[in-house]
């Protein structure tokens, strides 16, 4: 790993603050930027409260955390990124600051210097349109928190040289980041697979088949998810998960698997937020108010199998259309979200014929284009085959 090239980060939130915090403490100079004074000092006042807190818990050492404070500078004046080998831009996901703020930082870094992206939700060709030398630019999409969250998804744009992807990877690997490569496509890997794990969780809700509780017990208990649906929802956020959804919905043309829900949206506009305002789905200011789950083993089965089918479909469609491999795909599921195993496998594990069964059920019931099974979970399943194996492998 090369320690010599000097990281700027553009943009002192949360997500700009952890990822600094990464390179420093893989022995990198790191200059964050922001033209906000009080971004500035929400950024070192939280890193070095994050910092300390490793010193509490023994999982640093006084020295350790002394040398990342020593390689991390803060700064309101842009030239000083001028040295930069890497840049790593994380400011409001907004297409035109984005674009404002990468033109403004090709001009000023070496022509060398590779040029990032951390966007969850834009598209990469899009922004590429900002450089003169768009070959020198792509995604990295590091997941919150940074310094914590292993997954790093690289995303190279139309432009993206070779080159630029093989030392990104190469870097971020080194830095102990798992990296997966995914196409430029709406939500990438993560955030366009998981779209189910919520998705099909309120459409549950919403016909009154289980509560909440229920749901949520149904993944924990059946599948080992750490967290179901709308626990997960309320500790995002429901704004920003309906915000995202919406996002996936609106890019893929509308298409009915990642239609948002009423639900959800009602939830929003009342400010029921989840956890940061006390309450969501769940009621956090009085537990006592929270319905308990239901203990139906088939009703808990047959939750847990819609759901888990639609999300193993959605991750089989991902491998169908080259947005990655197969083998990258179950890597981002498990690393990017802490699923209790990659998708695939998973559903190879329980048997292909059995998920295509119940989206073939559900798809007879509703008559509706959601729950279509993907062409190539229908070819596995016709050939006994196998989506890791090289004649199967589709990937990128």
């Amino acid at each position: 790993m090369d320690t010599s090239i000097r990281v700027g980060v553009l943009g002192a939130g949360t997500m700009g603050t952890g990822i600094a915090q990464v390179a420093a403490a893989n022995g990198h100079q790191v200059i964050i930027y922001d033209n906000q004074s009080k971004a500035l000092k929400n950024s070192r006042d939280h890193l070095n409260y994050i910092l300390n807190r490793q010193i509490e818990k023994k999982r640093m050492t006084q020295d350790e955390v002394i040398a990342i404070q020593e390689c991390i500078t803060h700064s309101a004046n842009i030239e000083e990124l001028d040295r930069s080998g890497l840049i790593i831009e994380a400011v409001v996901e907004q297409l035109d600051t984005k674009k404002a703020l990468l033109t403004k930082i090709e001009a000023i870094v070496p022509d060398d210097a590779i040029i990032a992206t951390n966007t969850s939700s834009l598209s990469i060709a899009a922004l590429s349109s900002a450089f003169k030398k768009p070959g020198r630019f792509l995604g990295t999409h590091f997941f919150n928190p940074a310094p914590l969250m292993e997954l790093v998804e690289i995303v190279p744009g139309l432009p993206t040289s070779p080159d630029t992807v093989n030392l990104i990877r190469k870097l971020i690997n080194g830095w102990g980041k798992t990296t997966v490569t995914a196409k430029d496509t709406p939500g990438f890997i993560v955030n366009r697979v998981a779209r189910p794990f919520y998705g099909e969780a309120l459409r549950i809700l919403e016909e009154g088949i289980a509560n909440e509780s229920t749901i949520d017990y149904a993944m924990k208990k059946m599948g080992g998810f750490r967290m179901g649906p709308f626990e997960l929802m309320d500790l995002i956020g429901n704004d920003v998960n309906y915000a995202v959804t919406e996002s996936v919905f609106e890019a893929f043309y509308y298409d009915p698997r990642f239609r948002p829900s009423f639900i959800q949206k009602r939830m929003v506009e009342a400010g029921y937020l989840g956890r940061k305002t006390g309450r969501g789905f769940y009621n956090y200011d009085d537990n006592s108010l929270n319905i308990q789950p239901a203990h139906d083993e088939e009703l808990l089965e047959t939750i847990f199998y819609r759901i888990l089918s639609m999300l193993i479909n959605e991750a089989a469609d991902a491998v169908f259309m080259k947005v990655a491999t197969a083998e990258d795909v179950d890597l981002a599921m498990t690393k990017g979200v802490n699923y209790p195993k990659g998708l695939l496998r998973w559903g190879e594990e329980i048997g292909l014929s059995s998920i295509l069964g119940v989206l073939d059920d559900l798809q007879d019931l509703y008559g509706e284009d959601r729950y279509h099974p993907n062409p190539l979970l229908k070819q596995l399943v016709d050939s006994n085959g196998s989506f890791f194996s090289t004649s199967d492998q589709r990937g990128i």
